[in-house]
């Protein structure tokens, strides 16, 4: 379909429109996953080189929306590799909870539709509920960004289908979710997470000395340079002996091996150098 003469220079020419009319970093993404999610809606529209894609762009916006969905990775379930969620609840979270700031300010970068930073606010309310301070919940502050709209307008609404409990464990599926279909998740769990739209490659992080970064799933489908630039930032956005944690086929890249210390390397969860 795209074996064509010019093609390669036509994907070019698209990926620098895109680039340029949607701000989406086309250039700091894998190619090859670049290529195989527009081929997806070229198939989807009926069209078959770059350049009538292109043309479909410039005649319907809405096919916009559909691309940048497309572009980013927007499959993700509430405690996804339960696992990594229990170690972070045993492990990382006292540790921050026993820190004596007054916030403790956590980013979920690129949350998709919600489910990660509500699964860390379960976690959250859990502890402070096993060691008897409720009371102190109030100065968890967890922030999930990213760059689709339309998931970040679905974890607003924090409702969930049956399908997005797979990795849940049962009590916490019937203490901080309502009975019904599709679930709607607890308002106090709700009260300490918010919700910003930002591009991860070239916006701001939220406001907020940072303890805990969580990116998983996100990384590897960057090119090399842009995670090694990525995991740096995350170092300097971190407090001394904040946590980074990233998904299970993620690792650290170049210099950032030395910027952070291996807490429980088989769930890639590291601790800030």
């Amino acid at each position: 379909m795209i074996a064509e003469p010019g093609a390669d220079a036509e994907f070019t020419a698209l990926t620098d429109k895109i680039s340029r009319e949607r701000g989406f970093g086309c250039a700091s993404y894998k190619e090859k996953c670049l290529r195989r999610r527009i081929a997806v809606r070229m198939r989807a529209t009926g069209v078959h080189t770059y350049q009538q894609y292109a043309d479909v762009l410039d005649r319907d916006t809405r096919e916009y929306e559909r691309l940048l969905d497309a572009l980013t990775i927007n499959v993700t379930k509430l405690f996804r590799n339960w696992e990594t969620y229990d170690t972070v609840g045993r492990t990382v979270i006292p540790m921050l909870w026993a820190r004596p700031e007054h916030e403790i300010n956590v980013w979920s970068a690129g949350c998709s539709s919600g489910e990660e930073p509500y699964s860390l606010a379960v976690l959250f309310h859990r502890h402070a509920e096993q060691v008897g301070e409720l009371h102190r919940l109030k100065r968890v502050r967890i922030v999930g960004t990213d760059i689709d709209r339309e998931s970040l307008a679905a974890a607003e609404r924090g409702v969930f289908s049956e399908a997005a409990f797979t990795d849940t464990p049962s009590e916490i599926r019937a203490r901080y979710f309502s009975d019904a279909v599709p679930a709607v998740v607890d308002p106090v769990v709700r009260s300490i997470v918010s919700f910003e739209r930002r591009d991860l490659l070239s916006d701001g992080p939220p406001a907020g000395p940072l303890h805990l970064i969580t990116c998983r799933n996100v990384i590897i489908y960057f090119d090399r340079a842009t995670q090694e630039r990525l995991f740096e930032r995350f170092h300097d956005l971190l407090r001394p002996g904040g946590f980074l944690v990233l998904g299970k086929v993620e690792t650290l890249l170049g210099r950032a091996r030395t910027l952070f210390a291996s807490i429980r390397g088989r769930e890639r969860i590291f601790a800030r150098a």
